[in-house]
């Protein structure tokens, strides 16, 4: 399990400089190796799972585009090989690859039988910091889902809660 307090730490391991910044909803996070030094910064309004996402992201270009004096990345899907490459760097980051299949195959998912639910019951077994759609991107990407399998989903609440049950703090409201 990846938490924020491992990307600051690696940071710091490679004397980066990291803020939180108040961007407008439209860029997750930027990375600057300038004069100044080099820092990352990702938006303030970024809830865990993805402020991780998005620290490992710029991570990837602080180890692999240095030469780039700054970064903004937004939160359109990426399209040049440079953002794809720091998405694909950050998800294996988070939750390597083999550990996914792995904790799938302990889970009695077998290839193209993937359901939301499975997912749901993933992340909770394994606590990993990959958000919900990185882990529906990798059950497509390795065969245990087509990617219909989860276009129904609206909300991954609503999925936890029918397979947990709704939790009693939010029952009594």
């Amino acid at each position: 399990r990846v938490l924020r307090s491992d990307l600051r730490r690696i940071y710091k391991d490679h004397r980066i400089g990291f803020d939180k910044r108040p961007f407008s909803k439209k860029i997750r996070g930027a990375y600057f190796n300038d004069d100044c030094g080099i820092h990352i910064a990702i938006a303030s309004w970024l809830p865990d799972d993805p402020a991780i996402f998005t620290m490992a992201h710029e991570f990837k270009h602080h180890l692999f585009d240095s030469a780039t004096t700054l970064s903004f990345c937004s939160t359109t899907a990426p399209s040049d090989q440079i953002e794809i490459g720091a998405e694909i760097f950050a998800a294996e980051l988070i939750y390597p690859e083999d550990d996914f299949v792995t904790a799938m195959r302990e889970l009695g998912v077998h290839p193209g039988s993937c359901t939301p639910e499975h997912i749901v019951r993933l992340k909770a077994a394994t606590r990993t910091t990959l958000s919900h759609q990185g882990l529906c991107k990798r059950a497509v990407r390795f065969g245990f889902a087509a990617a219909a399998a989860f276009e129904g989903v609206t909300s991954w609440a609503d999925v936890h809660d029918r397979v947990f049950g709704v939790p009693s703090w939010r029952s009594r409201r």
